[in-house]
């Protein structure tokens, strides 16, 4: 696993941290404005762990593909995900 996917995964596990500690925070009936600032703090880890692994996948697979001559179908893939990544 190299280095950008040891990253995510450990932002992950935080992201998954924030995640059971905002469950637990609305089963304890917790003020709403505090648990709606948990969940904006475990989206924030998943774009950035998202972010990773766009930037591995970019930096290995893409690359890899442009020295095969098979670049095209990548770089579908990449504007397909940050189309769902910015809502179009």
């Amino acid at each position: 696993m190299n280095n950008e996917k040891k990253e995510a995964v450990k932002t992950l596990k935080i992201a998954k941290g924030q995640i059971e500690a905002t469950i637990k925070m609305m089963e304890d009936e917790r003020y709403c404005v505090d648990v709606s600032n948990q969940m904006i703090a475990a989206q924030s880890l998943l774009k950035k762990a998202n972010l990773l692994i766009l930037k591995q996948h970019m930096n290995h697979c893409v690359r890899e593909a442009f020295e095969q001559d098979k670049g095209s179908d990548k770089i579908d893939e990449i504007i397909n995900v940050l189309s769902k990544i910015i809502g179009k």
